[in-house]
């Protein structure tokens, strides 16, 4: 038999049987014999055979596969949904691509011409914080290839999407500092362009407001990064009035706060108590562990995914827009009791 990859017509020759009783048999047809059949998937399996994915493309009109955008992969809330949209899109039979904006807007809309190039039949998108513009989306969506919004939306885009109740989340983790006796709690917060970090702020002002406790400008600075954390944790420490309390828009900010302020001497959470968002890896093996908001990410993969399946298998994709909203967690620990 000649190198290279195995076709149908090979195994046809083979066995002595035509292309169209072979395709038949691998698909299980049932005008073929089982002794057939036996014959053609044992030669398939012995020379590895594998259909062209290229030729079922077209006979199909689809390409099995989809296309995710992601922020970071650093981050382990992404890595989490990347693993539920995997499982759910491998039992299904498809193939995932997977791109990464590193938070650049540019990149983000280079991402979503490689995937329209490869005819994916289907994209799950979380922006990143540069994205204020939003022509390649609405390009994906004119185009009529599926699209699925998670974690960060674009509210002006009519599509499927799942996220968790950012504002409620962020509510009861500022409540929470409040309930323990923290009188001035400062926010360590997102980008006011991207919804998230509109709605954890808002929660975090709900909070503060509820509880009858003034709102200092001062105590509200964005800091979405390890980095700039460190930079705003040491300018609060040596401020006047240092807080009691900090909620931070995700765990790598919060992680950031506590190390800075750890090696100033700070106590915690005797002196200052922390609570991060998102429950990554790392909030478990903080000392003292980090008190944080489970944003489901796993979850919010599976069903992204599933709702994108969905449209994508659809006959008719006329019907309504969904968005599913996950309720999110506080998980109490040492940082912040």
């Amino acid at each position: 038999m000649k190198s290279g990859q195995v076709t149908i017509k090979d195994i046809a020759r083979e066995l002595g049987i035509s292309p169209s009783t072979v395709s038949r048999a691998l698909k299980n047809h049932p005008d073929i014999s089982q002794e057939t059949k036996n014959a053609v998937n044992a030669l398939a399996e012995k020379l590895n055979y594998q259909p062209d994915a290229v030729a079922l493309s077209l006979r199909q009109n689809r390409s099995n596969t989809i296309g995710v955008i992601i922020p970071e992969i650093v981050h382990y809330f992404f890595s989490s949904v990347i693993s539920g949209i995997e499982d759910v899109a491998y039992d299904a039979g498809f193939t995932v691509i997977i791109c990464q904006s590193n938070e650049l807007f540019d990149r983000e809309v280079s991402n979503t011409k490689a995937l329209l190039s490869h005819r994916v039949d289907g994209i799950l998108v979380s922006i990143s914080k540069q994205t204020s513009e939003f022509n390649h989306l609405f390009e994906i969506k004119e185009r009529g290839i599926p699209m699925v919004f998670f974690d960060r939306i674009v509210p002006d885009l009519s599509a499927d999407q799942i996220i968790i109740d950012d504002l409620e989340a962020s509510y009861r983790a500022t409540k929470h500092l409040v309930e323990g006796g923290r009188k001035r709690i400062a926010h360590f917060a997102g980008p006011q362009g991207l919804v998230i970090g509109k709605q954890r702020k808002e929660g975090y002002l709900k909070a503060l407001r509820e509880a009858g406790l003034p709102i200092e400008e001062s105590l509200m600075q964005e800091a979405d990064t390890f980095e700039k954390a460190h930079i705003y944790a040491t300018r609060l420490l040596e401020s006047k009035n240092p807080p009691d309390g900090i909620f931070a828009v995700n765990d790598l900010t919060a992680i950031g706060a506590m190390q800075t302020l750890q090696k100033k001497g700070v106590k915690i959470p005797d002196e200052i108590a922390i609570v991060g968002f998102s429950d990554g890896r790392f909030s478990g093996i903080t000392d003292p562990t980090l008190t944080s908001v489970d944003q489901h990410g796993y979850e919010m993969g599976t069903i992204a995914t599933e709702m994108l399946l969905k449209r994508i298998l659809s006959e008719d994709r006329s019907y309504p827009f969904e968005t599913r909203i996950l309720n999110a967690n506080l998980i109490i620990r040492g940082s912040s009791v």
